[in-house]
């Protein structure tokens, strides 16, 4: 471990081998960091964070501060974040409540400045959220998924893989996977294609895809009657299946389509 004599770290926290705490930063007792992390000054890392391997955390970011809920009794609850990820300047990142005792951003994730992750947020694996990406409480955000700048998300709302969401986005529905989410109020903005070939999805796979959101948003149908149609119509497939589950669990209801239908 590199600690400068500036830097404020608790004895008792858990420091990984070749970790690096720049002058004025400051780590609580009920933290462990693995090896390889670099904490930039004047970061502040409190009591509940788990800040895995090889990550960077950079100047004024506050992770694993309370609950910003009235509801909070001080229980004992985490901030987890993965190997590899990023938390640029003064992003702030709130530990959970008893809902699900953690917050959680996955591994190599990239989380850009002024964002906010309220408590109980679970982020996947390789996402990105843009500049001042602003999530409520409860946020389920599924690997691979990218925020444009200036996006907020309300409490509840779960994002799916590999969706892409246009910077400045209100988003009050849930986001199916796969897809590009964009306009006022949230709606359909074709499938993710870019993203999905990035990470190596066939050109059959993709218009498959394309298909099944074709059912969904682009016939004028209700949800019961297209995701009937897309099983009668398309083979299973784990992307299918995946698209069909999320669209029948979905509590909040997804956004809306091309035309304005739910």
């Amino acid at each position: 471990m590199s600690l400068y004599p500036l830097a404020n770290v608790h004895p008792k926290a858990k420091i990984g081998n070749n970790v690096i705490i720049e002058p004025f930063a400051t780590v609580h007792e009920d933290v462990e960091i693995g090896d390889g992390t670099w904490i930039g000054p004047n970061a502040v890392i409190m009591d509940g964070a788990r800040i895995g391997k090889d990550c960077k955390i950079f100047p004024g970011a506050v992770i694993s501060g309370i609950p910003q809920d009235l509801k909070f009794k001080g229980e004992k609850t985490t901030t987890e974040i993965g190997d590899r990820s990023t938390i640029r300047e003064c992003v702030t990142i709130n530990r959970g409540t008893v809902d699900k005792y953690k917050t959680v951003v996955g591994t190599d994730c990239l989380i850009m400045a002024y964002a906010h992750l309220g408590h109980d947020c679970i982020v996947g694996n390789h996402c990105i959220l843009g500049n001042t990406v602003q999530l409520a409480g409860h946020v389920v955000i599924d690997d691979f998924a990218i925020f444009g700048g200036a996006c907020a998300v309300q409490q509840f709302s779960k994002i799916g893989a590999h969706a892409y969401i246009g910077g400045g986005s209100l988003v009050r529905k849930d986001v199916p996977p796969y897809t590009k989410a964009a306009r006022e109020p949230l709606s359909y903005a074709g499938i993710n294609t870019v993203g999905l070939r990035r990470r190596g999805f066939t050109s059959e796979k993709i218009n498959e895809i394309q298909e099944i959101y074709r059912f969904i948003f682009l016939k004028g149908l209700n949800n019961s009657k297209a995701i009937d149609l897309v099983e009668k119509e398309i083979a299973p497939s784990t992307e299918r299946d995946y698209i069909l589950d999320f669209i029948r669990n979905s509590e909040r209801g997804i956004m809306k389509g091309y035309g304005g239908n739910d």
